[in-house]
């Protein structure tokens, strides 16, 4: 296999990359350093890529991976792993309302237990399909659709009757 343009899969996919890892940290230096771990990762491990065709796929599973291994390594120095994650207030002015309709979706979105936030935001807003996100986060095609369909199920019910997702 060719050494590939190591710039030229930066560029291609650094930005989605890190909304990714800001999406599943929360946090915009652990989504940095996550992306940043994802591609020395890369510059690594790139040999062991079978088909260059799929260096989204490997990538975004590589930062998950990383992602875990964090997760798991905190919740074993805190005893208290909880978040505080802060009340969304959904009353707005008409006018307002179009305007932070996104924003109040994103709010719910990051609220979400991580097993329906991660597929949610691979298909709205990373656009992988069902078999992308299935190999990203390494589980069956039926239970990526399960959990978009009860991810949206959830949001739904917090955006409209203020429901904890």
């Amino acid at each position: 296999m060719n050494e590939p343009d190591f710039a030229a899969v930066v560029d291609a996919h650094y930005a989605n990359l890190y909304r990714f890892a800001l999406s599943l940290s929360r946090n915009e230096a652990d989504a940095c350093d996550l992306v940043q771990q994802t591609f020395a990762i890369y510059l690594k491990k790139w040999r062991q890529l079978r088909d260059p065709a799929k260096v989204k796929t490997w990538l975004f599973t590589t930062l998950r991976r990383e992602f875990m291994g964090d997760q798991r390594k905190e919740q074993r120095f805190l005893a208290d792993a909880a978040e505080n994650v802060p009340a969304v207030e959904l009353s707005v002015e008409a006018s307002q309302a179009e305007a932070l309709d996104t924003e109040a979706v994103m709010r719910a979105l990051a609220l979400l237990p991580l097993e329906y936030r991660e597929p949610l935001t691979l298909f709205y807003l990373r656009d992988s399909t069902y078999v992308e996100i299935s190999e990203i986060l390494e589980i069956p095609t039926g239970t990526v659709m399960s959990r978009l369909s009860r991810g949206k199920q959830r949001l739904r019910a917090f955006l409209t009757d203020g429901q904890t997702p």
